[in-house]
């Protein structure tokens, strides 16, 4: 194992370039999506091509499953634009209970991937001189390490926080691998099913030539349940502070 952590370092200290290519080829292409598909991964496309697209899933339903899975994965492991659209479109392909298991598996895909993409390079260097720290920096990163399930938990389901910083911020300062798959592929099903749902619908909105209103998200029987598991993540990280200054 000793001798397997050294090749490894041997490795890190003569391909500096290669650790940090796979997160700046992330970099490059989210910049260069932004900018070009920000147009085509819209509902006005998905309107254009609806008949199409329910055409082909009736005809393949596998390829078109594994094609929209694939598709989801590249929007989020490269953080382009477009990835509410996807998931509403998995909803209107698929139903609720299909299209919310898809929508999940390649959103969970994708975040893994652009995780280790982070971890492998960046992340491990910040990791390493959060560790070596002292001060304010490293109690930040041990609270972190003790209540790391609850505060990934809360990144997953805070609709304020960006997917994509749920993403990388867990990765550069070196939360557990098998913590961040938990919690990602957990964390993410009430807002898949929120997007799912709208997405089962949007059929009778195309026909009334309406596009979907997103802001449903914000609505109060929405997000009070969505704050309510929030808090609920949350608790842990209260009771061990309320612990910690009564000396319980």
């Amino acid at each position: 194992m000793q001798k397997a952590d050294q090749n490894d370092q041997q490795t890190e200290r003569k391909h500096p370039v290669l650790r940090h290519a796979p997160l700046a080829l992330i970099v490059l292409v989210a910049a260069i999506g932004a900018f070009t598909l920000r147009d085509y991964l819209s509902f006005d496309t998905l309107r254009e091509n609806r008949e199409a697209l329910l055409a082909f899933r009736d005809a393949h339903f596998a390829l078109m499953v594994a094609g929209f899975v694939a598709i989801y994965f590249v929007i989020v492991a490269f953080s382009l634009p477009g990835a509410a659209v996807a998931s509403v479109t998995g909803g209107f392909l698929f139903g609720i209970i299909w299209g919310t298991t898809f929508n999940v598996t390649a959103a969970s895909l994708g975040a893994i991937a652009i995780f280790q993409a982070a971890r492998m390079g960046l992340g491990k260097t910040l990791a390493a001189r959060l560790d070596a720290s002292d001060g304010t920096l490293k109690k930040i990163k041990d609270g972190l390490n003790e209540n790391e399930i609850s505060v990934l938990f809360l990144m997953r389901l805070v609709p304020a926080v960006p997917f994509f910083v749920a993403n990388l911020l867990p990765a550069l300062v070196g939360v557990k691998f098998r913590n961040f798959v938990l919690t990602t592929v957990i964390g993410i099903i009430p807002g898949a099913l929120v997007f799912t749902w709208i997405g089962v619908g949007l059929g009778e909105v195309f026909d009334r030539g309406d596009s979907p209103d997103l802001s449903l998200l914000w609505e109060p029987q929405i997000i009070a349940p969505l704050l309510g598991l929030s808090a609920l993540a949350a608790l842990p990280i209260i009771i061990k502070a309320v612990r910690g200054k009564k000396g319980i």
